[in-house]
């Protein structure tokens, strides 16, 4: 049985969840671009692209419960709606920061708005990182560290029950 204590030393650094952030929401975000070219030659793009949608921010959702945040196990409905919500705003940055590019530049080249969408990409994925760290995996870890607080005053209590009631008597002992 797993304790609250080993579930919280088990829960990644900053930088090793954001490796596996990296890692997971890479491959799933790799695998649903093919995915997404498969299924678009049996229905609509648009529809093909609303369904890998969905299922990849499942997967990566899951995916960040059990392995980037360590979590401890499934990812709950509250944090995958919370989840779906990051990624929904991550997509609205991309798209501002494309609209933007579009006023701002007549004709803008490929390789300028590839800049532009890895720039915004990145900068939502720091964000959406941050969110899901903090707020949408965050409950766990308190829960977990609230666990182990509560365990240390009774030890505390333990060591100051074993003491001599009256303090005079530690310095004649010495």
């Amino acid at each position: 049985m797993e304790t609250a204590q080993s579930r919280q030393q088990s829960a990644p650094g900053t930088f090793a969840a954001f490796a596996r952030f990296v890692v997971c929401g890479g491959g799933v975000g790799l695998a649903s671009s093919f995915a997404v070219v498969a299924l678009a030659s049996w229905i609509p793009w648009v529809l093909a692209n609303a369904l890998i949608t969905v299922v990849s921010t499942l997967l990566a959702t899951e995916l960040h419960a059990r392995f980037t945040f360590g979590a401890g196990g499934r990812a709950t409905w509250r944090q995958h709606a919370q989840s779906a919500g990051s990624a929904a705003a991550a997509y609205a940055v991309t798209c501002v920061a494309m609209l933007v590019l579009q006023q701002l530049v007549a004709a803008p080249g490929a390789m300028l708005e590839q800049v532009v969408y890895l720039s915004a990409s990145a900068l939502a994925g720091v964000a959406r990182f941050a969110v899901l760290r903090l707020v949408v995996f965050a409950r766990g870890r308190s829960q977990a560290a609230a666990t182990v607080d509560t365990v240390r005053p009774v030890h505390a209590s333990v060591a100051r029950d074993a003491a001599p009631a009256d303090p005079a008597a530690l310095c004649h002992a010495a």
